[in-house]
């Protein structure tokens, strides 16, 4: 029979990785399954500047090893392995990889979200190189800077007006004349005199300097099918995100984007299932606030194992 384990942690990002120190520190013996993309979407940002305890900013990949190796110091148990089947119908809780089978009294799902791309070769090939999917994550390092912003909904429009407050010009781009983008968020951007627009454009590919750095963009006219050259310094990709749920999705509770409803912190619709992170923060999405919601996972799995320790089995009440 497999082992049970106090809790399993899914997923290694900011989330993943507070949970599982903060679990290890309780005594859980959390195990914390990776997943393909170790770190999360950190690891394919350059430069981290505004999380706190870093004076002097830290690279993604390199923050992630550190919050991996603390946890790591603290007993978790971290395997380099993707859980592709779920089964929340009992406890303990049955999960599967490629590798084998786990089972659980607790579950922290921390599996976050990924950033919806155009699906265009040199989109993810100059990711964290003048691509971002992350203004304020990265605005700051366009200082006086042209850049674009890929969209036509309330996060484009947000985070067009966001960039200006370091670039010298915003250009939206955007597919149509109108915009899936509310009402108030549109003519805010268009009050604002640093932000530019390329309607009826779509986005045909990006192009590369000497230095490895975004230098320009081809832009496909959605009426004429013409196509041209646009330099720029920086390309935002605002359509959305897209949280990693689809394994689990039937099985708890989800808002119409599929994002993990909890209620009392992180508890999910599932009794010991618990999420944090970008899984579940479709308004934050930072390091910072993922990292908390880690913590806060890892405190009521701990707190809710323990009231199952004391709990009355059924066949001995009264």
């Amino acid at each position: 029979m497999s082992e049970v384990h106090d809790v399993i942690i899914v997923g290694s990002g900011p989330a993943g990785y507070t949970a599982a120190i903060y679990a290890a520190r309780a005594n859980l013996k959390p195990v914390l399954f990776q997943g393909m993309q170790p770190g999360g979407q950190l690891t394919i940002t350059t430069d981290v500047e505004n999380f706190p305890g870093y004076p002097k900013g830290i690279m993604g990949p390199e923050m992630m090893e550190e919050f991996k190796e603390q946890a790591e110091r603290f007993g978790t148990e971290i395997k380099f392995e993707e859980i592709n089947e779920f089964d929340f119908s009992k406890r303990p809780f049955t999960l599967k990889s490629d590798f084998g089978e786990f089972k659980a009294n607790a579950v922290i799902l921390s599996t976050g979200a990924s950033a919806r791309l155009l699906g265009l070769e040199n989109e993810s090939k100059l990711m964290g190189h003048g691509v971002s999917a992350c203004a304020t994550c990265d605005g700051a390092f366009f200082p006086d800077k042209e850049v674009l912003v890929i969209g036509g909904g309330d996060s484009a429009m947000e985070e067009a007006n966001y960039l200006t407050r370091f670039a010298s010009k915003v250009t939206i781009v955007h597919r149509r004349e109108e915009f899936r983008a509310s009402n108030i968020m549109v003519d805010r951007a268009k009050a604002n005199p640093k932000i530019a627009w390329e309607l009826n454009k779509g986005l045909d590919d990006i192009l590369a300097g000497d230095d490895g750095k975004v230098r320009a963009v081809m832009l496909k006219d959605t009426k004429t099918g013409e196509v041209s050259e646009l330099a720029t310094d920086g390309v935002f990709i605002a359509i959305g995100h897209v949280p990693n749920s689809h394994y689990f999705k039937d099985q708890l509770e989800t808002d119409e984007n599929g994002y993990v409803v909890v209620n009392n912190g992180t508890h999910t619709s599932v009794e010991g299932v618990f999420a944090c992170g970008d899984l579940m923060d479709h308004v934050y999405r930072q390091a910072i606030t993922a990292a908390g919601t880690g913590c806060m996972a890892a405190i009521d799995a701990e707190r809710w194992l323990e009231e199952q320790s004391h709990a009355v089995p059924a066949e001995t009440q009264a």
